[in-house]
């Protein structure tokens, strides 16, 4: 009765009938149940999905909501509080409790399971039967529907991957019996979903052709060439030139998986046969089996998620007729690579009889030159038992010789250390029975166009760091000093090699306590000192064997980032840093990313670790003059300044009437046309934005640290950011108080007066605007007063001191009117029309604002516009006026969206909502509420819960 669908749009269908389900969150949330039906599927993950690293404060309530509609829309005769049928609580999290013939998902995966399992039975035929059943019920990347932020979670790409896989695998089965045509839909839809996967589009090419299809299987090679070669910079690889090869000579592929007894593909589909097959005879073993991988790390702990994911490449039946397994680890210097990559090969040694070969490639040594494939060939040839003598000269032939020894063997090859893909090109196998482990701190990414499964190894979680630092130590002195343990892992930043290194410190000295330790790198914290070693476990060494590589260009560049104040930077930043024109800075980024000297932990933005940060500091005071670096800040902090001017121009009401020095030369502001650019903007940059504030104040660029909060102050109070706003002009005006500034004062006085206010902390508030007022004598200056009264006004109408801020606001407008401030005179009326409404005077009330709107649309001010019509609208609501007030609040509404004030527009839709319920509208008033609910939880504000009672409350209204 009832049927869920993932593969493709979330469907779910009751009795005939589809459901709708609602906002696309909680789509999300029952996408994620039903990709993880029939297991627990935790809150935390929940809320990973939902809102990735920067969940709302409410998460886990948003949840539980969340869950509780689904369950009335499932069930909807489901009594309150009692146990669903389909969603069902477990410890901490909930799980979708459904059949397989009730889930797509479910049924894809069960005859996927059921056509493997023939494959490697010898039954291709049958396997074609299963896989076609499987991929019918694929009608679109999974989740398709849903926001692509929310598509791009891992636990969504991840079944992505896995109909892919599928019909790779299928389009294998259907070559080997002569039936491609049946597989050609599902595989041009995979191809769709994986555009530069080499591997699959190789399996279309052939599959066309041996449908028939020449001339379209090479327009589909000639497709993907141009996508790889105008996306990534490479050309194809071996198997898809090969696939394209065979097209041109009208050759299909040669059956390549072992074959049985041809009754054998009689079984009916999803069948097990019990007999055993027969199998061609095996090919005789090397002479020689060699066992070269070296030793596993004795105190390895942790590491799992990344452990199981690499095993899972080596297991089940080897489906593929043309290629080995080739697994790739990069990551950062002292990360793990090495010690994971050497784990993982003895756990699957023994599915490899015919041996292991290992060399360290010595891509990043510090001396001497990385080894050459043909250096690297001759060792692996002379461990396969070849004599010197026997091995030819020329790389090509080296190359011939050993893939042909590998042939129809199992053997894992571990290469590691690799510098780029042209040093191990040679040295991998082509024989599909083979795995093939490269670790390197670049990314290869023509490595992995040609097919190899990257895992780019981040930090380890605190819970392995510390599970690696007990084996070092001994548990029991842990246990003892937890809190000195927990420093040395915050110190290390987590980063394995650091941890080795002082934890071996600590475990030669067993009588120091874990204390001593954690103060020796408290006390050289901002260097590498305390991890270096007079062994090869070294950090700032481990670290200089890639900065060495570097071009001079990177290198330079990388040292200047260490002056970023954080937490992350863009392009646009580093541009300013170095004063490189955009395009050779996204190549230098790329280039430093790549060596995984950063990291690009989202689009366009990249991170340092913290020791990575410390060591480019270090070479930059080394070889980066005084002068130089100031230069560079300066630049930075032009960039960060220009650009929010900008931003705070486009969404300010009234915009800040500051006079900014000349941009220095090689610091490229960036400029906004469109609101919603600008918000976006500022919401990205926040974080850095704040820390640019104190850092401009601790590098002595005084201006730039009380200019900038002030350009700040528009974005953070309209997204309730209040704390953030008040700690940012309290640093901006002890920035004007050191420098002498006295406009500096005023205006930053002035702000930090409202901000504090709206933190509730009216007697700092009032303190601050007393100065204001004194600053603004001094000056002499008629604007500077008039400011202030306008905000002197804004904190008694927060205190309920309606009649005196009407006073200020009087004296405000005044003020503008004489010195010619059109749009602040707007801004002024409307205020003191909306403190008539608080007075009660609502006819005048709405005389000063339909002034201040007429105003405010004539010169061009759309957010007082806005605000105007809000203060109409409530004054005809006071008086009863029900549908003068919502036409006017709807005009506010659809006024504010562009400018991104979150807050004032949340407030509006609640006051809207207000409106309706009291015109008896009770369908439209919970529209308004919800909405105004959807905009508080965004920036995390409190009054979501007040609107929200309100919700619930005219639930129970009929």
């Amino acid at each position: 009765m009832m049927r869920f669908e993932v593969l493709g749009p979330i469907r779910v269908v009751r009795e005939g009938t589809e459901l709708d389900l609602g906002f696309p969150q909680q789509r999300a949330l029952l996408g994620l149940l039903l990709v993880r039906a029939g297991q627990p599927v935790q809150l935390s993950e929940i809320v990973d999905v939902l809102w990735g690293e920067r969940p709302p404060a409410s998460a886990v309530n948003v949840v539980h909501r969340y869950i509780g509609s689904l369950r009335r829309l499932l069930e909807p005769q489901l009594p309150p509080r009692a146990p669903g049928r389909w969603i069902v609580r477990r410890t901490g999290g909930h799980l979708l409790d459904a059949r397989e013939e009730e889930v797509d998902l479910l049924r894809f995966r069960e005859l996927a399971r059921q056509g493997r399992r023939a494959v490697a039975t010898g039954r291709p035929e049958a396997a074609v039967t299963l896989f076609t059943e499987a991929l019918k019920l694929w009608q679109g990347p999974v989740t398709s529907g849903l926001p692509a932020s929310v598509r791009a979670n891992p636990q969504f790409v991840a079944v992505d991957k896995e109909l892919v896989n599928t019909a790779k695998t299928a389009a294998d089965a259907a070559l080997l019996c002569g039936r491609a045509e049946q597989l050609l839909s599902p595989l041009r839809q995979a191809a769709l979903l994986d555009p530069l996967n080499e591997s699959l589009h190789s399996r279309l090419v052939t599959a066309l052709a041996a449908s028939g299809l020449q001339a379209e299987a090479l327009a589909a090679y000639q497709d993907i060439r141009r996508r790889l070669v105008d996306d990534l910079g490479v050309t194809p690889g071996p198997e898809l030139n090969t696939a394209h090869d065979r097209v041109l000579r009208q050759e299909l592929p040669a059956p390549a998986v072992r074959r049985v007894d041809d009754h054998a593909d009689n079984d009916l589909a999803g069948q097990e046969s019990h007999a055993e097959p027969h199998v061609r005879a095996e090919p005789a073993r090397p002479v020689v089996r060699p066992a070269q991988l070296p030793p596993g790390l004795a105190v390895f702990s942790g590491r799992q998620t990344e452990l199981t994911h690499l095993l899972s490449l080596t297991t089940g039946p080897v489906v593929s007729v043309a290629t080995p397994v080739i697994g790739l680890i990069s990551g950062m210097a002292g990360v793990g690579k090495t010690t994971l990559a050497v784990r993982w090969a003895h756990e699957v040694a023994d599915r490899f009889p015919d041996g292991q070969l290992y060399l360290n490639l010595r891509g990043f040594d510090p001396v001497g030159k990385p080894v050459e494939p043909a250096e690297a060939l001759r060792g692996f040839l002379d461990a396969l038992g070849v004599p010197p003598r026997s091995l030819p000269a020329e790389v090509d032939a080296l190359t011939g010789l050993y893939r042909s020894l590998l042939a129809d063997r199992r053997v894992l090859v571990l290469l590691d250390n690799a510098h780029d893909a042209d040093q191990i090109g040679p040295l991998l196998p082509a024989s599909s029975g083979c795995l093939a482990i490269v670790t390197s701190r670049n990314q290869l990414h023509s490595l992995v166009a040609s097919g190899a499964r990257p895992l780019s190894l981040g930090l380890p979680p605190a819970t392995d760091a510390r599970a690696s630092l007990a084996l070092r130590v001994g548990s029991a002195r842990l246990a003892a000093e937890p809190e000195a343990g927990e420093e040395i892992i915050a110190r290390c930043g987590r980063l394995p090699l650091a941890l080795a290194v002082v934890a071996a410190r600590a475990a030669g000295h067993p009588a120091f306590p874990l204390a001593a330790i954690a103060a020796e790198l408290r006390q050289s914290h901002g260097n590498l000192d305390a991890f270096s070693t007079s062994g090869s476990a070294d950090t700032r060494a481990a670290f200089s064997w890639s900065y060495r590589l570097l071009p001079p260009e990177c290198a330079q560049l990388f040292r200047l980032l260490a002056l970023h104040p954080g937490p992350d930077f863009t392009a646009h930043a580093a541009a300013a840093l170095a004063a490189l024109p955009m395009r050779q800075t996204r190549l230098a980024l790329g280039e430093l990313a790549n060596a995984h000297l950063i990291t690009e932990q989202a689009p366009g933005r990249y991170v340092f670790h913290d020791l990575l940060r410390a060591y480019a500091a270090e070479l930059a005071a080394a070889h980066d003059t005084e002068a130089e670096r100031h230069a560079a800040r300066n630049r930075l902090l032009d960039y960060y300044l220009h650009t929010t001017y900008a931003a705070d121009q486009l969404l300010s009401s009234n915009g800040n009437r500051l006079e900014l020095a000349p941009v220095q030369p090689g610091a490229t502001p960036e400029s906004f046309t469109e609101h919603q650019d600008a918000r976006t903007w500022f919401a990205n940059e926040h974080d850095v934005l704040m820390a640019a504030v104190g850092h401009a104040l601790d590098t002595g660029f005084l201006i730039h640290a009380w200019q900038l909060p002030c350009c700040m102050h528009v974005f953070l109070y309209g997204q309730g950011r209040w704390q953030d706003e008040a700690s940012a002009l309290r640093t901006g005006l002890e920035a004007a108080r050191r420098k002498g500034d006295l406009l500096g004062q005023i205006t930053t006085l002035r702000k930090l007066g409202r901000s504090l206010a709206d933190l509730e902390e009216y007697d700092a508030s009032h303190a601050h605007l007393r100065l204001a007022f004194e600053a603004a004598d001094e000056l002499g200056d008629t604007a500077e007063r008039a400011h202030t009264h306008a905000g002197a006004s804004w904190v008694l109408d927060k205190q309920g001191r309606s009649r005196e801020a009407l006073e200020e606001s009087a004296a405000a407008v005044s003020l503008y009117r004489a010195t010619g401030h059109r749009d602040l005179e707007a801004i002024s009326l409307n205020a003191a029309g909306w403190l008539q409404t608080q007075l009660e005077d609502y006819k005048q009330a709405i005389v000063h604002s339909e002034e201040a709107a007429r105003l405010a649309s004539t010169i061009g001010h759309t957010h007082t516009e806005a605000a105007a019509w809000d203060t109409v609208a409530t004054a005809h609501h006071r008086l009863g006026e029900f549908e003068q007030a919502i036409s006017c609040f709807r005009r506010a509404v659809e006024l504010l969206p562009r400018f991104g004030y979150s807050y004032d527009e949340a407030g509006v839709w609640e006051r809207l909502g207000d409106a309706h319920s009291d015109a008896g509208d009770l369908d439209a008033a919970r529209d308004a509420w919800r909405r105004s609910i959807t905009l508080f939880e965004q920036i995390e504000r409190p009054e979501a819960e007040h609107v929200r009672t309100k919700l619930d409350g005219s639930n129970g209204t009929q």
